[in-house]
Order: structure tokens, then C-alpha cells, then sequence
């Protein structure tokens, strides 16, 4: 089965959407802001035949519920992800995380206990500072943004996602990774994680990274235009014992922008 959100689960952020699909040991996706699950649709495929693949959209992203109260800041998605794992019924499973996906799944590993069996952070936010200028501008001004016309929010959103890559992605996959923005409470949602986005959530597991219980890779998209490679080269000297590989010609979305590059990376770390 290719790539679905035909499950959904209650946790202490709100409904989640999630999916499943193929056989074998358990492997976790983690993906990040302002993605969604749907951002792992081109390598699912064949990371399912190998492995019992797990995925969601946080809550606040893609098909997650999204409502104006909702806190959704990396504290809350680090005890997401290990009450997901506790719906799973997944005790030690493979992770790959993205993006966010990096500090959501190091807090819960580190903070909340959640043992894997192997990790892989692939152009992950997990050190201070993060964020690119537009990120820092657009929480400086949150209020200003909120309430623009349905255009003029559309074409914000889809020049952020297009900021973060170096290579053309299909047009069905730029309207795929927009959508869950545009509606009146996805944009709302998507206005709000900027203005919760909080360094001290990762400040509080970075003097930890040295004490991850399983073996891990760092993978990086040399040409990342949001998080260079020198940061990945920074968590590299934090986490010594990782292995570390680089992916030439690729920007922030290696997954989407080399699927098959990211997949033979996975498939022979995993």
C-alpha cells in the first residue's frame, strides 16, 4: 500500500491522522514544520518492503486537528510521539526523523524515555539557532500576518515551501504539501507555529545528545538552504559516535528532492 492517513488516533493534542503499511521490524517516520507525513510519500514504498512502516501527522499539520487553542510547540510533540508509539503498540522501533521530526523524537528519546532500535536525523532542527530569516521575521510579526486575504496567504506558504529546496519537486507535490495550510484552520495553525516556536525546547536536550541509546546516522542535504551543513557538522561533534554522510545537489527535502538516494541510505543503515 502506498502511502495513506486512514487511521486516527486521540492523543493529548488532539485527534491525529496516521497510517501504516508492509511487513516486518517496526520503523517510525517523524517528519517536521511545516510539513506533513505526506512528505514521505515518494520512499514509503520501498522502505516497506523491509519494515512494518509507521507514520502521522503531528498534531496542528496535514490531517491532524487543528484548533485555536491548540498548543503544538516541540514540548507537546515530543510526548505526542511517545504516546503514538503506545497506540502502536511499538516498543523499540527504527526512527527516521526530519526536520522538527529531529527534536521531537530526541526529546521523546532522551526526556520521555522511548527506546530505538536504530536512528537516522536527516536535515534535522536540534541545535539553537534554527530557523531561517523569514521563520525569525514572520514570529517577530504574527499579528500582521494573520487575516490576509486567501491569495496572499496562498502564495506565502507555497514560496516558504519552495524556499527550502534546490531542486523542482512535481506540481502535485508543492499543491500536496500547501493544501492542509489553506483551509481557515489550517491557516490559522500555520500562523500559530511560528508564534509558539520556542528555542528552549531544544536547549533542553542539546547538553543530552551525547547519551542517544542506539546506533545513529546523520544524513544531510549538502545544499540545505535552511539549515546549512555546518549545523549538521555541529550535531555531528555532539554525537560522536554517529555515522555521518551527506547527499550532493539537494536542499532541505532530501526525501522528496532524491527519494531514491534517500532510500539506499536508509535501507543499508536500517
Amino acid at each position: 500500500m502506498p502511502w495513506n492517513l486512514d487511521e486516527r488516533y486521540d492523543t493529548s493534542a488532539g485527534t491525529v491522522a496516521a497510517g501504516r503499511t508492509g511487513d516486518g521490524p517496526d520503523l517510525v517516520l517523524a517528519h517536521g514544520w511545516p510539513w506533513s507525513s505526506y512528505s514521505w510519500h515518494r520512499v514509503v514504498p520501498a522502505l516497506a518492503e523491509s519494515f512494518r512502516v509507521h507514520w502521522y501527522d503531528m498534531p496542528g499539520y496535514g490531517q491532524s486537528a487543528k484548533s485555536a487553542d491548540q498548543r503544538t510547540a516541540l514540548d507537546v510533540q515530543g510526548r505526542v510521539f511517545a504516546e503514538m508509539l503506545d497506540h502502536w503498540r511499538v516498543s523499540r522501533p527504527c526512527v527516521v526523523a526530519h526536520d522538527l521530526g529531529g527534536a521531537t523524537t530526541l526529546r521523546a528519546h532522551l526526556l520521555h524515555g522511548c527506546d530505538f532500535e536504530r536512528y537516522v536525523l536527516m536535515n534535522v532542527v536540534a541545535m539553537r539557532p534554527w530557523g531561517s530569516e523569514f521563520f525569525d521575521h514572520l514570529g517577530r510579526h504574527v499579528d500582521a500576518f494573520q487575516g490576509l486575504p486567501p491569495h496572499i496567504h496562498r502564495a506565502i506558504v507555497k514560496a516558504y515551501i519552495e524556499g527550502a529546496l534546490v531542486t523542482e519537486l512535481p506540481a502535485e507535490d508543492i499543491e500536496s504539501l500547501v493544501a492542509p495550510w489553506l483551509t481557515d484552520d489550517g491557516a490559522l495553525s500555520f500562523y500559530r507555529q511560528f508564534a509558539q516556536a520556542d528555542e528552549r525546547y531544544t536547549a533542553e536536550v542539546e547538553p543530552h545528545f551525547g547519551e542517544v541509546r542506539c546506533p545513529t546516522k546523520i544524513v544531510w542535504g549538502e545544499d540545505d538552504p535552511w539549515i546549512p551543513l555546518e549545523r549538521g557538522r555541529s550535531l555531528h561533534d555532539l554525537m560522536p559516535t554517529a555515522e555521518f554522510d551527506t547527499i550532493p545537489g539537494i536542499g532541505h527535502m532530501p526525501q522528496l528532492e532524491k527519494p531514491e538516494a534517500v532510500a539506499q541510505q536508509l535501507a543499508a543503515f536500517l
